[in-house]
């Protein structure tokens, strides 16, 4: 017996080995990095697979059911309170993009099926990768599922899936990556560095490289004793800091005093200024500075705490970060966040925001702020809902949540003689939506925490793709032998021609800033590989204010389509 044969023997009577194995392997591979280009480790789990399941190796078809279960719930879960938060005229307008992504792709892939004769399986597999969604790969080989075909036949579509979606996948990845960040602004005939810039600046922002700043801390401190030329108010100085900083201590002959925004600062008088780092730098390059500066702030004293909340008030949705110090009439004329209170970081989805002055707030946002303890007292029940910090997860909310998805998937519709159904995929997420959104709601009540759910995702997802690519192996060279090049070559199709369609509406008709414009586009893929590239090329984060809204429409109704292209596929075959 060689030693192949012996690892292979090894393998199929033990195959949860086979299946970990996939998964050091492929996450291994996803790891590489090709200049911009990173396949993840769902796609290298998803070769590595393929290559291993070639011996033969089969798991029971449960396992892979309930970890598509636990990664579906869960993604819908983490998408829902950014989903419905962006229900609304502005990101309506900005998911039109989303629209234009979902009727192309189908279109071109039904063109395909009808003029390369694909069948559902591949016809699935090929809209799962070009649009580089792959939990599309999990509701569609669930519809599959329920196809009145021979259980031989429907192994066989569910392992065209597979081998479609991998094939596509890395070619429509590699392309969605090379054209958002480097043909698409050629197009445009714009310099997406300088124009990230421009944009920058008009919300407010005043460094150049907001990268820069990412190595060092969120907040600083520094004390300044007072010249006889920077004379003037408290006021003056909260002003020159543009929000992004306050004067919080004042001492005078040695001794700590109480100020307000109208006392008259004096020569010899220390001053307390923290707030983002480059508001301090700014303040201290300026030709009018304070004066002498110091580091050492242990003589007032002062403490600052720290307080997460989540953006649940209907009177701070739509206001910037600048208006949040301001005035508010619906606040009885008071600013929402006043005195020593700073916003340290804005997080939507799992993207953080950039801490722009005019960045505008969206309900859901969760914000993290620094200020002492009474006025953060104040200040987070005006905002919103304090964030529970638990390393707890409520597993009967998740389960229940789940159990219904289940259910609701049960159920199908006929449309013009085509039933319809979601599936236990689409089933468990669509709860996992509105259960994400109660969540968000009510976010000081127990349930599951972001890292449980980005460890459901990952671990779900990847076990997923790992059984259905070990059960695939023997099938997958019959595919590619069968259509050879014209795969891929329709992967990049279908991940070009959806984003130019955006690409000329965006800027045409909608007239986005180009690094909003690139940056939606990037979301509409669910593509973070573009999105990265894009805002490497920008200098910036400025992209992120477009992809944030697409990603989550997208990721919501992509996965949405797997049962819907597999029944049109079937009505095209048909005719």
């Amino acid at each position: 017996m060689t030693l192949l044969s012996g690892v292979a023997d090894v393998l199929r009577s033990h195959p949860e080995i086979a299946l970990f194995l996939a998964l050091c392997i492929g996450y291994a591979i996803g790891q590489i990095r090709f200049g911009p280009i990173q396949l993840g480790g769902i796609c290298g789990t998803l070769i590595a697979a393929l290559f291993i399941g070639q011996l033969g190796v089969t798991l029971e078809p449960s396992v892979k059911n309930v970890f598509f279960m636990l990664f579906i719930f869960a993604l819908g879960y983490a998408g829902g309170p950014q989903f419905f938060a962006n229900l609304n005229a502005k990101g309506l307008r900005i998911g039109l993009l989303c629209l234009i992504e979902v009727v192309v792709v189908l279109a071109l892939v039904l063109a395909a099926t009808h003029f390369m004769k694909l069948d559902q399986g591949t016809a699935a597999g090929l809209m799962a990768g070009a649009a580089t969604e792959s939990a599309v790969v999990g509701t569609a080989t669930d519809a599959i599922s329920k196809l009145a075909l021979p259980a031989e036949e429907i192994k066989q579509l569910q392992a065209n899936v597979v081998t479609a979606y991998s094939i596509t996948y890395i070619f429509g990845l590699i392309t969605i990556v090379v054209v958002t960040s480097q043909v698409f602004p050629l197009i445009l005939r714009v310099n997406l560095r300088d124009e990230a810039e421009k944009l920058w600046k008009s919300m407010g922002g005043r460094e150049e490289d907001a990268s820069a700043t990412a190595a060092v801390p969120e907040l600083v401190g520094r004390v300044y004793e007072v010249t006889a030329r920077a004379g003037g108010m408290v006021a003056r100085v909260d002003a020159r800091l543009h929000g992004s900083g306050s004067v919080q201590g004042l001492i005078r002959g040695g001794q700590k005093i109480a100020f307000a925004p109208d006392t008259q600062l004096q020569t010899g008088d220390r001053l307390l200024i923290i707030g983002h780092r480059h508001a301090l730098v700014e303040l201290a390059q300026a030709a009018a500075g304070l004066g002498r500066e110091s580091a050492d702030a242990s003589a007032f004293g002062l403490v600052l705490e720290s307080a997460e909340l989540v953006v649940r008030n209907k009177a701070a949705q739509g206001l910037t970060l600048r208006e949040l110090s301001l005035p508010q009439a619906g606040n009885g004329g008071k600013p929402l966040v006043g005195g020593s209170v700073l916003v340290a970081s804005v997080e939507r989805g799992a993207q953080r925001m950039p801490l722009l002055p005019d960045l505008q707030l969206q309900l859901g946002d969760k914000l993290k702020l620094f200020g002492t303890a009474a006025e953060l007292a104040a200040a987070v029940p005006l905002l919103g809902e304090p964030v529970l910090k638990s390393v707890k997860s409520n597993i009967a909310f998740a389960a229940i949540g789940i159990v219904l998805g289940v259910w609701i998937g049960m159920f199908s519709v006929k449309l013009g003689g085509i039933a319809l159904s979601l599936g236990t995929g689409g089933g468990a997420l669509l709860t996992g939506l509105v259960f994400g959104w109660y969540q968000a709601r009510h976010p000081s009540r127990l349930s599951v925490p972001d890292d449980a759910l980005s460890l459901l995702k990952d671990i779900g997802l990847a076990t997923f793709i790992a059984c259905v690519g070990l059960a695939s192996g023997p099938q997958a060279l019959d595919l590619v032998r069968k259509y050879g090049v014209s795969l891929p070559l329709m992967g990049v199709a279908i991940a070009v021609l959806p984003a130019f369609c955006s690409l000329m509406v965006g800027h045409f008709l909608l007239k986005f800033e180009a690094p909003v414009l690139l940056g939606a586009i990037a979301g509409q893929q669910c593509s973070t590989p573009a999105l990265s590239a894009i805002q490497s090329a920008a200098g910036n984060t400025t992209p992120l204010l477009g992809y944030t809204i697409t990603y989550a429409i997208s990721n919501v109704i992509l996965p949405l389509m797997g049962p819907v292209i597999v029944a049109l596929a079937g009505l095209v075959q048909s005719q």
